[in-house]
């Protein structure tokens, strides 16, 4: 049985318009790192202000914290959060080879997205939201036209879990792989996420809001930089989508 780690607060709503918004209201109030959970969200939303959909028994949820460190490290807790999630899934479902890791910020199953994160900085706190389809995926007319399609929980493995269910598995997860990186750096993170990435040494695209990269998948770097070998030579790319 996982055990609520100490000293971190969580807040649980029926309804909210998001959870990150929610975390934009109560950064002056809390002064714990506090996961916030809704059942549903009227207004959530993505990377790039992406509406994010939610059906009923979805997970959506929202960690604010006030992690100290440079900017960089910041962004680097979406790996933090990507390997607990995978930690949590593995944990509901006993499936561990059906979980990969989509860099920048996405959980796969057998292939098609069931989770994403979400990094935001709000004044000096940093809010990391995820979302999980749990029970429902998303129609395809509701994603971009050649990503990865959403696929459930639920249909891939049979496995029903609720919400809070799912967020008492996240929450230690998360706990014990920040502690490792405040310990031990981003390199043992790296090290981790990359035993389980999605297309590693194979051919993938990645569109930024100028450019697109079509190369092989080498590595990440020590930044969390997506380094792809293309025809013109090595890209060390910070922020991008990646489409396969």
């Amino acid at each position: 049985m996982q055990h609520w780690p100490e000293g971190t607060d969580r807040r649980v709503y029926d309804t909210l318009d998001s959870t990150m918004a929610e975390a934009a209201r109560l950064r002056e109030t809390i002064s714990a790192p506090t996961w916030i959970m809704a059942h549903d969200q009227t207004a959530g939303r993505g990377r790039r202000g992406r509406q994010w959909v939610q059906p009923q028994g979805n997970f959506s949820a929202t960690l604010l914290m006030r992690p100290d460190g440079p900017l960089e490290a910041r962004a680097q807790r979406s790996f933090v959060a990507a390997l607990a999630l995978r930690e949590a899934f593995v944990a509901a479902t006993g499936r561990e080879a059906a979980f990969t890791l989509k860099w920048p910020n996405d959980v796969l199953l057998n292939g098609g997205k069931v989770a994403g994160i979400l990094l935001e900085s709000i004044g000096d706190h940093l809010a990391i939201g995820i979302g999980v389809n749990l029970t429902e995926a998303p129609k395809p007319d509701d994603v971009e036209p050649g990503a990865v399609q959403p696929v459930s929980l639920r249909a891939q493995t049979g496995t029903t879990i609720t919400a809070e269910e799912m967020l008492n598995l996240i929450a230690p997860a998360f706990a014990r792989y920040e502690a490792q990186f405040i310990t031990y750096g981003f390199e043992s993170i790296r090290t981790q996420w990359l035993a389980q990435a999605a297309k590693l040494g194979e051919v993938i695209t990645a569109r930024t809001g100028t450019a697109e990269f079509t190369g092989t998948f080498q590595t990440v770097d020590g930044s969390g930089a997506l380094v792809l070998k293309a025809s013109d030579g090595i890209h060390h790319i910070p922020a991008a989508d990646v489409y396969f």
